[in-house]
């Protein structure tokens, strides 16, 4: 009895002495995954010389893809008003020097890129990012290649040149407001106002591109004066007045037959 006693108090000994040394090893080996854990979720904040490249790499592209190309479009837009001379020259020339320098800004964007990002490809906005690259170089060659006016390529050439560029426009935009979104996951900083701006000079351009090309119309909605103080209406009512009187005098016309439609085919 006294034996079963000692060796019962012996293994109690035992596993008090064993279990303290039991929980420090498995606490030991438990430290490492989550300091690791840890780490990872530090890696993946950027470090300040990274974040100032992303910053930097953010700024050239909106001042290319943000900024100078909605720009040209708008220049090009405003010359649809003007048939020839010095003012559409100037016009075609102010956009033909801001979208080069959107190419090269956008090119600068790219090589520091490719210099300075690992460029691994797996989220949607390194991929879109490098269709656009290749987009705006595709679009440069096709404004540079432009047929002469009067040739039957020429209507061909603009509907191409102008349909690729505002597409590849509107999604130089989208890519924008996804770096946006990459930029606060990855330095855990707030860019609700570098979005609300940029928005509202979207926005702006917008309104403009679609605002100027109905200004003209709008004016002639308007009913203009002449010189001794008298209603002129415009040309729209002037041709509908115009139709309507054609009609009483063709009804005043004799006619063979009441019902006779020969004097409206005449």
């Amino acid at each position: 009895m006294d034996s079963w006693k000692s060796n019962l108090t012996s293994f109690a000994l035992m596993v008090l002495i064993h279990l303290p040394l039991a929980c420090c090893s498995s606490l030991k080996e438990a430290m490492p995954v989550s300091s690791h854990l840890e780490d990872n979720s530090h890696n993946q904040l950027l470090s300040p010389k990274m974040t100032f490249e992303v910053t930097l790499h953010g700024l050239l592209l909106w001042a290319s893809l943000g900024f100078l190309m909605p720009l040209g479009i708008l220049i090009i837009r405003l010359s649809n008003r003007e048939e020839s001379g010095t003012r559409l020259k100037l016009y075609f020339y102010f956009h033909l020097t801001v979208q080069i320098l959107s190419l090269s800004i956008a090119t600068a964007g790219a090589i520091k890129s490719i210099k300075t990002f690992e460029n691994s490809f797996n989220n949607s906005h390194q991929r879109i990012g490098l269709a656009l690259y290749i987009a705006i170089w595709v679009q440069a060659a096709i404004g540079f290649c432009r047929p002469h006016r009067g040739t039957k390529k020429r209507s061909l050439w603009y509907f191409f040149h102008w349909i690729f560029g505002t597409i590849t426009c509107i999604v130089g935009i989208l890519n924008i407001y996804t770096g946006l979104e990459a930029y606060k996951k990855r330095t855990k900083r707030s860019v609700t106002l570098w979005t609300f701006l940029f928005t509202i000079e979207i926005s702006s351009m917008a309104f403009f591109y679609l605002f100027q090309d109905k200004w003209d119309y709008m004016q002639k909605q308007s009913v203009s004066l002449r010189e001794g103080g008298q209603v002129r209406p415009s040309d729209d009512q002037e041709s509908s007045i115009r139709d309507d009187n054609d009609n009483k005098n063709l009804w005043r016309e004799p006619c063979s037959k009441v019902n006779a439609l020969k004097n409206l085919f005449n």
